[in-house]
Protein backbone atom coordinates (compact mmCIF):
# COMPACT_ATOMS: atom_id res chain seq x y z
CA UNK A 1 0.00 0.00 0.00
CA UNK A 2 0.83 3.52 -0.86
CA UNK A 3 -0.15 6.20 1.75
CA UNK A 4 0.00 9.70 0.99
CA UNK A 5 -1.62 12.66 2.78
CA UNK A 6 -2.60 15.66 0.17
CA UNK A 7 -4.68 18.64 1.76
CA UNK A 8 -6.08 16.95 4.67
CA UNK A 9 -7.11 13.88 2.15
CA UNK A 10 -5.55 10.49 3.29
CA UNK A 11 -5.17 8.32 -0.51
CA UNK A 12 -4.29 4.47 0.53
CA UNK A 13 -3.21 3.23 -3.47
CA UNK A 14 -3.11 -0.82 -3.37
CA UNK A 15 -1.22 -2.41 -6.26
CA UNK A 16 0.07 -6.01 -5.44
CA UNK A 17 0.90 -5.86 -9.48
CA UNK A 18 -1.88 -8.51 -9.66
CA UNK A 19 -5.22 -8.68 -8.48
CA UNK A 20 -4.82 -6.55 -5.72
CA UNK A 21 -6.18 -9.91 -3.49
CA UNK A 22 -7.74 -9.59 -0.21
CA UNK A 23 -5.20 -11.50 1.74
CA UNK A 24 -3.84 -10.66 5.55
CA UNK A 25 -1.15 -8.27 3.95
CA UNK A 26 -3.93 -6.13 2.08
CA UNK A 27 -5.61 -5.81 5.45
CA UNK A 28 -3.08 -5.59 7.62
CA UNK A 29 -2.11 -2.52 4.97
CA UNK A 30 -5.55 -0.97 4.74
CA UNK A 31 -6.60 -1.09 8.49
CA UNK A 32 -2.68 0.58 8.83
CA UNK A 33 -3.58 3.38 6.35
CA UNK A 34 -7.50 3.93 8.27
CA UNK A 35 -5.73 4.10 11.56
CA UNK A 36 -2.79 6.11 10.48
CA UNK A 37 -5.76 9.06 8.27
CA UNK A 38 -7.48 9.06 12.01
CA UNK A 39 -4.33 9.41 13.45
CA UNK A 40 -2.94 12.36 11.22
CA UNK A 41 -6.34 13.87 11.66
CA UNK A 42 -7.23 13.49 7.97
CA UNK A 43 -10.63 15.04 6.68
CA UNK A 44 -11.38 12.49 4.49
CA UNK A 45 -9.80 8.86 2.78
CA UNK A 46 -9.77 7.71 -0.68
CA UNK A 47 -8.89 4.21 -1.32
CA UNK A 48 -8.17 3.60 -4.93
CA UNK A 49 -6.80 0.30 -6.58
CA UNK A 50 -4.08 -0.11 -9.56
CA UNK A 51 -5.40 0.93 -12.69
CA UNK A 52 -7.74 -1.89 -14.29
CA UNK A 53 -7.61 -3.33 -11.30
CA UNK A 54 -9.58 -3.09 -7.86
CA UNK A 55 -9.88 -6.10 -6.17
CA UNK A 56 -10.25 -9.36 -7.22
CA UNK A 57 -11.56 -10.43 -4.19
CA UNK A 58 -10.37 -12.70 -1.07
CA UNK A 59 -6.83 -14.53 -1.57
CA UNK A 60 -8.05 -18.31 -3.08
CA UNK A 61 -4.25 -19.23 -1.83
CA UNK A 62 -5.45 -18.63 1.82
CA UNK A 63 -8.21 -21.00 1.20
CA UNK A 64 -5.51 -23.84 -0.15
CA UNK A 65 -3.97 -23.73 2.98
CA UNK A 66 -6.97 -25.34 5.10
CA UNK A 67 -10.49 -24.35 6.49
CA UNK A 68 -8.98 -22.84 9.88
CA UNK A 69 -7.16 -20.55 7.70
CA UNK A 70 -9.39 -19.68 4.94
CA UNK A 71 -12.14 -18.82 7.83
CA UNK A 72 -9.34 -16.74 9.45
CA UNK A 73 -9.04 -14.28 6.78
CA UNK A 74 -12.53 -13.95 6.09
CA UNK A 75 -13.65 -13.16 8.98
CA UNK A 76 -10.68 -10.46 9.13
CA UNK A 77 -11.99 -9.78 5.84
CA UNK A 78 -15.83 -9.19 7.28
CA UNK A 79 -14.58 -6.95 10.35
CA UNK A 80 -13.01 -5.01 7.79
CA UNK A 81 -16.37 -4.44 5.89
CA UNK A 82 -17.87 -3.53 9.72
CA UNK A 83 -14.94 -0.78 9.98
CA UNK A 84 -15.69 0.90 6.51
CA UNK A 85 -19.35 0.82 7.07
CA UNK A 86 -18.95 2.80 10.15
CA UNK A 87 -15.53 4.81 9.81
CA UNK A 88 -16.15 8.07 10.86
CA UNK A 89 -14.64 10.36 7.99
CA UNK A 90 -15.85 10.32 4.65
CA UNK A 91 -14.07 7.23 2.88
CA UNK A 92 -14.40 7.23 -1.28
CA UNK A 93 -13.38 4.40 -3.38
CA UNK A 94 -11.74 5.54 -6.20
CA UNK A 95 -12.89 2.25 -8.58
CA UNK A 96 -9.82 1.83 -11.01
CA UNK A 97 -10.94 -1.48 -12.96
CA UNK A 98 -13.01 -5.03 -12.11
CA UNK A 99 -14.30 -5.09 -8.76
CA UNK A 100 -15.33 -8.63 -8.11
CA UNK A 101 -16.47 -10.05 -4.77
CA UNK A 102 -14.74 -9.16 -1.38
CA UNK A 103 -13.91 -6.07 -3.88
CA UNK A 104 -16.84 -5.18 -4.40
CA UNK A 105 -18.04 -5.22 -1.03
CA UNK A 106 -15.67 -2.49 0.00
CA UNK A 107 -16.36 -0.43 -2.80
CA UNK A 108 -20.28 -0.89 -1.29
CA UNK A 109 -19.08 -0.01 2.12
CA UNK A 110 -17.40 2.91 0.95
CA UNK A 111 -19.11 6.51 1.14
CA UNK A 112 -18.98 7.37 -2.26
CA UNK A 113 -18.08 4.88 -5.21
CA UNK A 114 -16.59 6.24 -8.15
CA UNK A 115 -16.11 3.84 -11.21
CA UNK A 116 -13.55 3.81 -14.25
CA UNK A 117 -15.39 3.89 -18.00
CA UNK A 118 -14.23 0.74 -19.40
CA UNK A 119 -14.57 -3.21 -20.51
CA UNK A 120 -14.90 -3.70 -16.63
CA UNK A 121 -16.46 -6.14 -14.72
CA UNK A 122 -18.10 -5.42 -11.57
CA UNK A 123 -20.01 -8.67 -9.63
CA UNK A 124 -20.86 -10.55 -6.63
CA UNK A 125 -19.50 -14.33 -7.97
CA UNK A 126 -20.67 -16.17 -5.14
CA UNK A 127 -23.21 -17.76 -6.38
CA UNK A 128 -21.69 -18.92 -9.55
CA UNK A 129 -18.52 -20.04 -7.95
CA UNK A 130 -20.69 -22.31 -5.20
CA UNK A 131 -20.21 -20.04 -2.02
CA UNK A 132 -22.59 -18.52 0.32
CA UNK A 133 -23.95 -15.20 1.01
CA UNK A 134 -23.70 -14.83 4.76
CA UNK A 135 -26.38 -12.32 6.38
CA UNK A 136 -23.47 -9.70 6.90
CA UNK A 137 -23.13 -9.39 3.06
CA UNK A 138 -26.63 -9.85 2.48
CA UNK A 139 -27.26 -6.65 4.80
CA UNK A 140 -24.49 -5.01 3.02
CA UNK A 141 -25.84 -5.63 -0.38
CA UNK A 142 -29.00 -4.66 0.56
CA UNK A 143 -27.98 -1.36 1.87
CA UNK A 144 -26.32 -0.16 -1.71
CA UNK A 145 -28.06 -2.03 -4.19
CA UNK A 146 -31.09 -1.27 -5.40
CA UNK A 147 -34.19 -3.59 -5.60
CA UNK A 148 -34.69 -4.16 -8.88
CA UNK A 149 -31.22 -5.24 -9.33
CA UNK A 150 -30.75 -7.40 -5.61
CA UNK A 151 -31.78 -10.41 -7.45
CA UNK A 152 -29.59 -10.38 -10.74
CA UNK A 153 -26.93 -8.96 -8.46
CA UNK A 154 -26.65 -10.94 -5.29
CA UNK A 155 -28.41 -14.27 -6.48
CA UNK A 156 -28.04 -14.68 -9.89
CA UNK A 157 -24.39 -13.29 -9.66
CA UNK A 158 -24.84 -10.97 -12.96
CA UNK A 159 -21.34 -9.18 -14.44
CA UNK A 160 -22.15 -5.47 -14.56
CA UNK A 161 -20.22 -3.07 -16.61
CA UNK A 162 -19.10 -0.13 -14.95
CA UNK A 163 -22.04 1.81 -16.72
CA UNK A 164 -24.36 -0.90 -15.08
CA UNK A 165 -22.79 -1.04 -12.05
CA UNK A 166 -24.18 3.11 -11.56
CA UNK A 167 -27.73 1.77 -12.01
CA UNK A 168 -27.82 -1.05 -10.20
CA UNK A 169 -25.85 0.66 -6.78
CA UNK A 170 -22.64 -0.94 -6.68
CA UNK A 171 -20.83 2.77 -7.76
CA UNK A 172 -22.10 6.72 -7.96
CA UNK A 173 -20.75 7.64 -10.83
CA UNK A 174 -18.25 6.84 -13.45
CA UNK A 175 -15.62 8.79 -15.40
CA UNK A 176 -12.95 8.34 -17.55
CA UNK A 177 -9.71 6.97 -16.42
CA UNK A 178 -7.80 10.01 -16.97
CA UNK A 179 -10.05 11.84 -14.45
CA UNK A 180 -10.49 9.71 -11.66
CA UNK A 181 -7.95 10.56 -9.35
CA UNK A 182 -9.09 14.24 -10.03
CA UNK A 183 -12.84 13.29 -9.28
CA UNK A 184 -11.93 11.38 -6.50
CA UNK A 185 -9.91 13.90 -4.60
CA UNK A 186 -12.70 17.18 -5.38
CA UNK A 187 -15.20 14.62 -3.64
CA UNK A 188 -13.12 13.99 -1.11
CA UNK A 189 -12.20 17.44 -0.30
CA UNK A 190 -15.70 18.65 -0.51
CA UNK A 191 -16.83 15.83 2.22
CA UNK A 192 -13.38 16.86 4.02
CA UNK A 193 -15.24 20.22 4.68
CA UNK A 194 -18.31 18.93 6.79
CA UNK A 195 -18.02 19.22 10.37
CA UNK A 196 -16.66 15.69 11.25
CA UNK A 197 -18.02 14.80 14.59
CA UNK A 198 -21.24 15.59 12.81
CA UNK A 199 -20.52 12.72 9.72
CA UNK A 200 -19.22 10.07 11.95
CA UNK A 201 -22.47 10.32 14.13
CA UNK A 202 -25.08 10.65 11.76
CA UNK A 203 -23.18 7.74 9.63
CA UNK A 204 -23.91 5.46 12.43
CA UNK A 205 -27.31 6.80 12.72
CA UNK A 206 -27.79 6.35 8.73
CA UNK A 207 -26.52 2.86 8.95
CA UNK A 208 -27.52 1.95 12.16
CA UNK A 209 -30.00 -1.37 10.81
CA UNK A 210 -26.87 -2.68 8.32
CA UNK A 211 -24.44 -2.13 10.95
CA UNK A 212 -26.47 -3.57 13.42
CA UNK A 213 -27.30 -6.65 11.44
CA UNK A 214 -23.48 -7.02 10.05
CA UNK A 215 -22.11 -7.09 13.73
CA UNK A 216 -24.64 -9.61 14.72
CA UNK A 217 -23.66 -11.86 12.25
CA UNK A 218 -19.98 -10.73 12.94
CA UNK A 219 -20.13 -11.64 16.40
CA UNK A 220 -21.51 -15.13 15.83
CA UNK A 221 -18.39 -15.87 13.71
CA UNK A 222 -16.26 -15.69 17.03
Amino acid sequence: MEYTLQNQVAVLKFDDGKANVVGHQFLDDINAGLDRAEREDAGAVIIRGRDGMFSGGFDLGEFKKGMAEGQAMVKRGFELLVRLTGYPLPLVAACTGHCVAMGAFIVMASDTRVGTRGDFKVTLPETAIGMDLPPILIALTESRIVKEHLTRAALQSEIYTPEQGVAAGFLDEIVDASQLDDRAMEIARRLAELPKGQYAANKLRVRARTLEAMKTDLASMA
